[in-house]
């Protein structure tokens, strides 16, 4: 019974991501959805950066602790270490759906492209950042990345294996292409407003400090050597760019 609430745990929280990853997509390109990042009543720049800037710290701040090995492993004392990453994952998500609800739009037009023939080809880009992100979970493993295989595993009395280190497609061409698609993503528009810039700034210096000075470090630890040669051959975020950037 408790393996059956443990998969069913995992499935919601894999529903949840799916719904905000979907959603991510509608409120940062302003596609669709019914509050996006330049929608809603507009008020103070005080007012609205201050929160914007709560909402995105919230996220950073839970992102960032539980992933971390060492609150791992002390969550896992109290919690099912099968349902782990479930919780991890449903509990960004919330994180961000909260921003998609209370983020406060800053309308000011930084830039805007006025050609649409250039229109076109940012959409496209925009979308293929999106792309990137979605096909690089696969290149590893998505069903492990996001929860489902350990509640699966889980549920069918198998031992849960991590993942073997492995460099497939993108990974060839930048260490961490899932992050690089969302800070194409996060750039790509044709209007650029007040607040969408300072949503792409603050999220590329999140995902560079806490790739760079966090996740790196974790890789180190946990694989080696062969991450370290790994490091010395493929480029951090910035395709063909240096080695360790």
């Amino acid at each position: 019974m408790k393996k059956s609430l443990a998969f069913l745990y995992g499935v919601f929280a894999y529903i949840v991501f799916l719904f905000a990853f979907l959603y991510a997509i509608g409120f940062i390109g302003n596609f669709i959805v019914p509050k996006s990042i330049d929608s809603g009543t507009e008020t103070t720049f005080m007012q609205a950066f201050l929160v914007n800037a709560l909402l995105l710290g919230i996220f950073a701040i839970q992102h960032s602790i539980m992933a971390r090995p060492a609150f791992k492993k002390w969550w896992t004392n109290i919690i099912n270490p099968a349902i782990e990453r479930s919780t991890f994952v449903l509990l960004s998500s919330v994180a961000l759906l909260l921003i998609y609800w209370q983020w406060q739009p800053m309308t000011s037009i930084v830039w805007k492209v006025e050609n649409q023939t250039a229109t076109i080809i940012l959409t496209g880009i925009y979308f293929f950042g999106w792309l990137v992100v979605l096909l690089s979970t696969f290149m590893i493993n998505h069903f492990d990345l996001f929860g489902l295989k350990q509640v699966f595993d889980n549920l069918r009395n198998k031992q849960f294996q991590y993942q073997k280190f492995k460099t497939n497609f993108f990974y060839k061409i930048v260490r961490h292409p899932i992050m690089l698609g969302f800070i194409i993503a996060f750039w790509a528009t044709s209007v650029m407003t007040l607040g969408h810039i300072i949503f792409s700034i603050t999220t590329t210096i999140y995902i560079y400090i806490a790739v760079k000075y966090l996740e790196e470090k974790d890789l180190q630890k946990y694989h080696g050597k062969e991450y370290e040669e790994y490091q010395k051959k493929v480029p951090m975020l910035i395709p063909f760019f240096g080695k360790r950037s």
